[in-house]
């Protein structure tokens, strides 16, 4: 049911944007500048608050209104319960066939608290996300320990690569952000389309699983369509 074939890489050096600098923002925004890319990256607290980051990296502090334009990439990487006071124009500027990755997680008794979409409707935490933002989203990174960005990378065919989910409906951009976690030393596990991303929800077999893409695939099979109690608002 999942593929894992090997991803050709077509991904040249470009600009990313980056909303949400915390662990995993953060860490991306490491790697991704090593590899060679312009970031952009942006949080809540504004541009001046990631002064710091942006030395380390070379990477542009920007508000999160600006962190798209010119983007052949957007991370999305804030609270799940902050993603409906993005802003309205967050996409503005943006290159043409952008592909948005989501890494948010529904924590509805840690964070979030109740979302009515995700617990009434029935809809995945990426098609709720999707819905906000207005713009089909590829969902990745969000069983990822942040660490493993820095310290797990390794080279394709390596036996030791761990694999990462992906899903989306939006076959391009899917293919983008494949090719992209390719060259930060990830394999690709392609775990359909977007309504299937609850298999790789928090509390699935596939969450924070570190193995490779045979492990991952059957991980993801495994899983249950019920939400655990502990993710339940």
């Amino acid at each position: 049911m999942y593929g894992s074939a090997p991803i050709t890489r077509e991904v040249e050096d470009m600009r990313i944007g980056i909303i949400g600098a915390g662990n995993i923002g953060g860490n991306l925004t490491r790697r991704l500048r090593a590899l060679g890319h312009e970031v952009a990256v942006a949080n809540s607290r504004g541009p001046q608050s990631l002064k710091a980051l942006a030395e380390e990296t070379g990477a542009t502090p920007v508000t999160a209104a600006e962190a798209a334009r010119g983007a052949s990439v957007v991370v999305v990487t804030v609270p799940l319960k902050a993603v409906p006071d993005l802003p309205a124009n967050l996409f503005e500027g943006a290159a043409e066939g952008f592909a948005v990755i989501d890494t948010n997680n529904y924590y509805p008794r840690q964070r979030d608290g109740r979302i009515s979409g995700i617990e009434d409707e029935g809809l995945t935490e990426s098609r709720w996300t999707e819905r906000h933002l207005g713009h089909p989203v590829i969902k990745a990174f969000n069983g990822t320990y942040a660490q493993d960005l820095l310290d797990r990378p390794r080279p394709a065919g390596d036996p030791e690569r761990i694999a990462v989910p992906v899903a989306g409906d939006d076959e391009a951009a899917k293919k983008t952000v494949r090719s992209l976690i390719d060259e930060l030393g990830f394999d690709t596990v392609d775990a359909g389309g977007l309504d299937d991303s609850w298999r790789q929800q928090p509390g699935t077999p596939v969450y924070g699983l570190r193995a490779g893409a045979r492990e991952v695939a059957e991980a993801l099979a495994q899983a249950s369509p019920t939400r655990p109690a502990d993710f339940r608002g």
